[in-house]
């Protein structure tokens, strides 16, 4: 490995790095515009100008490999100077925005400016040239030409990535700027991506423009549930609500990038539709009821079932949206509790949503498919159970993120399952089966638990919990524990980390894992 002194600490650097990246290792910054570390090497904003002794002119970091003996200096007065003439060239035209732009709070202008510069404008305001404001170049994405810093960060990724090329560099000289190709609007699956990357105001997020000021906002690390990919997202809310999905680097999954469907996933979450209250049967309507009531009134159902029928009388079917831990906990209530094996998944993807692309994009929209799979669930039971129903067997269902309704269509859902003599549904908001439902126990979707996912590629990563959940709605492995509890009034984990444990220990396929190291990228299953 090469020996690199950067700033007078000596560093074993890994082969072929640059020197941006080498002095991240050490813990040091060298400001840049253009790098990026998933796009190709440009040099042209000369932000990460540095000295590299022996050379007689400064080096751009981003283009320069560290080789054995380099001593780099990254904060000298030479640097300092360099540094500051490149702040002050690409503020020359930049507008006073700063109050107004979205991108306050997280902008590298704002942030390099007060970093590295510090120095009046010698600029005129009244010369500045103007450029276009607030075009909507498409999807969900506003240009601001005049803030543009030309870093080439949005081009390069439509170039490079989507291999769209929607976005180009027209004119010359001061008059430089970004646009669309004449005719053409910005349309592809990843737009948001740019906004991303941009690092100063020029591109925003329609959706997101004067919504919340970033400082006000939490980030907590999560997972995508909008597909089986299970793209590395951070989370972002204030008091409670959800405003945006952000990418998270995780070189296992998604990169550095997310498509604009999951990006806006979170929508679905914070409708009207949201179960806040548990609810009963009462006639043709299903009434209100407080959360313990209903876990009595679960049991009470299953218990005069089982009594009557037998314990292979009650079923239970698992959605493809739940988490590792909560099929699990049903797994193991229907067995340990219950004492029947009737249990089933389904993973139920609409029709007319995207398929697979040469990106990210999965047609499979259900975020823990192969999770299923690993513990040994067969995907067969809406047939299966539904058989069982027909012969007479299975009289009680419980239902779990599974809208068999939406899946079957109302009428072949009666066909199948309309014998039955009570049907409990465990899910986020009022779906088609809670509509049909004897009852309805409300639960958390993914931003509001811990818990984990495995993805089509067997990488098991972790759900941190970003908000609480709404009214009396419980994590579902809260609820079945409850439930349990009530039936045997026997004691069992309802901890995402404690049950994740009984699952490494019991199911071959997650043989080695903690949940603890799992970390933000995740680990891949023991036969994946």
């Amino acid at each position: 490995m090469p020996k690199v002194t950067i700033n007078g600490k000596e560093f074993d650097a890994p082969e072929g790095v640059n020197l941006i990246q080498a002095a991240e290792m050490m813990g040091m910054e060298i400001p840049h515009y253009c790098y990026h570390p998933a796009l190709s090497v440009v040099g042209n904003c000369r932000m990460c100008l540095v000295e590299v002794e022996k050379m007689p002119k400064l080096q751009i970091a981003c283009n320069t490999r560290v080789a054995d003996g380099m001593v780099v200096h990254t904060d000298n007065e030479r640097v300092k100077a360099a540094q500051r003439a490149v702040l002050e060239f690409l503020l020359i035209n930049h507008p006073i925005d700063c109050p107004v732009c979205d991108q306050a709070g997280e902008c590298k202008l704002q942030d390099y400016y007060m970093d590295y510069d510090r120095q009046g404008s010698r600029f005129p305001l009244g010369k500045k040239n103007k450029k276009g404001k607030a075009i909507d170049i498409g999807r969900d994405v506003m240009l601001d030409q005049e803030r543009c810093i030309l870093c080439a960060r949005c081009t390069r990724f439509l170039d490079e990535v989507t291999h769209t090329s929607e976005l180009a560099i027209f004119e010359r000289g001061d008059h430089n700027r970004i646009d669309t190709y004449p005719g053409r609007k910005l349309n592809n699956n990843y737009a948001g991506n740019i906004v991303d990357i941009c690092p100063v105001g020029a591109l925003t997020e329609k959706d997101f423009r004067f919504r919340m000021r970033v400082w006000y906002l939490h980030r907590t690390p999560s997972v995508c549930a909008g597909c089986e990919r299970g793209c590395a997202i951070d989370i972002y809310e204030n008091h409670g609500k959800l405003y945006r999905y952000k990418p998270r680097h995780n070189p296992l999954v998604n990169g550095y990038w997310m498509c604009d469907e999951g990006r806006h996933s979170f929508k679905t979450l914070q409708t009207e539709r949201r179960l806040t209250r548990a609810l009963h049967q009462s006639g043709e309507h299903l009434v209100p009821e407080s959360f313990s009531a209903a876990i009595r009134r679960a049991a009470d159902a299953i218990r005069k079932c089982g009594e009557a029928h037998g314990a292979r009388a009650i079923g239970a079917l698992v959605g493809a949206q739940a988490t590792n831990e909560e099929i699990f906990a049903l797994k193991t209530f229907m067995t340990d509790v219950i004492g029947s094996d009737m249990i089933g998944a389904m993973s139920y993807t609409p029709p007319g949503l995207s398929g697979d692309d040469d990106l990210l994009i999965r047609a499979n929209k259900n975020p823990n498919t192969r999770g299923l799979i690993a513990q040994g669930i067969a995907l067969d039971g809406l047939e299966r159970l539904g058989q069982a129903v027909a012969s007479g067997q299975l009289k009680l269902l419980i239902a779990l993120r599974a809208d068999a309704v939406r899946a079957l269509g109302e009428a072949e859902f009666v066909k199948r399952f309309g014998p039955l003599d009570y049907l409990i549904v465990f899910d986020t908001d009022a779906c088609e089966t809670a509509q049909m439902a004897n009852q309805v126990i409300p639960i958390a979707a993914y931003p509001e638990l811990e818990g984990t996912f495995t993805n089509f590629q067997g990488v098991v990563q972790r759900l941190y919990r970003a908000v609480d959940p709404p009214g009396e709605a419980k994590p579902a492995i809260e609820a079945l524990t409850d439930l349990g509890m009530v039936l045997d009034q026997v004691e069992r984990p309802q901890t995402a980390e404690r049950i994740f444990a009984e699952i490494a220990a019991r199911e071959p396929a997650f043989a080695g894992l903690d949940f603890n190291k799992l970390g933000h990228n995740g680990m891949k299953l023991a036969n994946a």
